[in-house]
């Protein structure tokens, strides 16, 4: 009598399939971005960014930006008025900001492949990312050593279970046992297959960025496509670097063009330790920051007017007695909250890293 009687409750309280089910559900509401509702910090007033903007208006002027082996490019900018000398771009003033604010989004919304996780890019909303490019990991066992695509496979499960990350983020690390021909493959599926977050594409060929939008095609299937405004949804945002000083180079050319004319965003940039690829200065260093990223920016609004573009940003210094990178100075601290100001004042969405410190282990300092 009593084994029918508890047979009987663990029946009518779903037993082993009803707690894996409260298993499988989160503890903890979460959302899909996070929505501002205190000021943003400026360290600058007016005159400050206004001078900063005049002095990147003067070096894309009077300077110029290269954009190397691509004669589309600079058939582009021939035709929007700039003036080519061979793979230099001299841009009369004003020119990429009219561009820019012509037809790039101030907000834009990344789809991903669960629609309660699609995040809002832009505005008043932030959306925390996992870090990107990592070379190495580092666990308790091995120490630090080269990473694995079994390794780039668990970050992107750890970003996914992680309630404070919005996004499966891109290059979580570098999964040096696939060859370099088909490793940006393995990475998208990883993402695809073990997260439902937004993630980012492969920029590293043109062919590998065509190959994101194909998989992406593949994975959202009749939902690629907006059916109310009939074009491609913004399924994917891909990071496109500056070569600083003042250059853009093949492959990130031919991997911003795939994606501008997909719809698909990109993050335009600049890539600079200060010292050594710009000045040494924050205020110089902002400025060609914004410069490089004036470029890039209507770059991709040439290609494709209203395709999505973040102004991004990376910058870090170098030791002047060693020459070697530092992290975790107050100088990029000052550039990121200036080059933010600058985006807000351009009208595009921000990108910005952060976490950054010197520390050589992960200590409680670090």
């Amino acid at each position: 009598m009593v084994d029918t009687v508890e047979h009987s409750k663990r029946r009518r309280a779903g037993g082993r399939e009803a707690r894996r089910a409260a298993r499988s559900q989160s503890a903890t509401s979460t959302v899909a971005y996070i929505t501002r509702q205190i000021p943003v910090f400026e360290v600058l007033n007016e005159e400050g960014l206004a001078l900063i903007e005049h002095n990147a208006d003067t070096i894309l002027e009077e300077i110029g930006i290269d954009f190397r082996d691509d004669p589309y490019a600079l058939q582009l900018w021939r035709d929007a008025g700039a003036d080519v000398q061979g793979e230099r771009v001299h841009f009369p003033r004003g020119l990429c900001r009219t561009i820019i604010q012509h037809s790039a989004p101030a907000e834009y919304t990344q789809h991903a492949r669960n629609p309660a996780r699609s995040v809002r890019i832009g505005g008043k909303h932030t959306v925390f990312v996992p870090a990107y490019g990592s070379p190495f990991i580092r666990n308790l066992d091995e120490g630090r050593r080269y990473a694995t695509l079994t390794d780039f496979q668990n970050f992107v499960k750890l970003a996914y279970l992680t309630p404070s990350i919005h996004h499966s983020g891109g290059t979580v690390c570098e999964p040096v046992d696939i060859p370099v021909n088909k490793r940006h493959l393995d990475m998208v599926y990883a993402h695809m297959r073990y997260s439902d977050k937004p993630f980012m594409g492969s920029v590293t060929a043109p062919e590998r960025a065509q190959d994101t939008v194909e998989l992406c095609k593949i994975l959202f299937g009749d939902d690629y496509i907006d059916p109310l405004t009939g074009q491609e949804k913004t399924v994917t945002t891909s990071l496109i670097n500056a070569n600083s000083p003042l250059v853009y180079d093949a492959t990130m050319l031919g991997a911003a063009r795939v994606y501008a004319q997909n719809n698909q965003a990109t993050v335009i940039s600049p890539f600079i330790l200060s010292g050594a690829m710009s000045p040494v200065t924050v205020a110089g260093t902002s400025a060609q920051i914004l410069a490089e990223a004036l470029a890039g920016i209507a770059f991709t609004q040439l290609v494709r007017p209203g395709a999505p573009v973040i102004f991004g940003t990376f910058a870090s210094s170098i030791s002047m007695q060693s020459g070697a990178p530092t992290f975790g100075s107050p100088e990029p601290a000052l550039v990121m909250y200036i080059c933010a100001a600058l985006a807000r004042r351009l009208g595009v969405p921000f990108r910005s890293g952060g976490g950054l410190c010197g520390s050589k282990i992960s200590d409680a300092q670090a």
